[in-house]
């Protein structure tokens, strides 16, 4: 009858990093360097994924 939905992580991970990557892409427009906003992103999209498949 229910079917669990199986997450995908690869959907999750594209998902958070376009999110983090747009908010630090307007930072590095106001002069941010652009390798603190890649590590930003890569860090706020690893964690999203992290609180996504704990909370499944």
């Amino acid at each position: 009858m229910y079917k669990k939905q199986e997450k995908d992580v690869w959907g999750s991970l594209v998902t958070a990093a376009l999110g983090a990557g747009i908010i630090t892409s307007l930072a590095v427009a106001q002069g941010q360097s652009p390798w603190v906003a890649i590590a930003i992103t890569l860090f706020a999209a690893t964690v999203a994924v992290i609180i996504d498949q704990l909370t499944s």
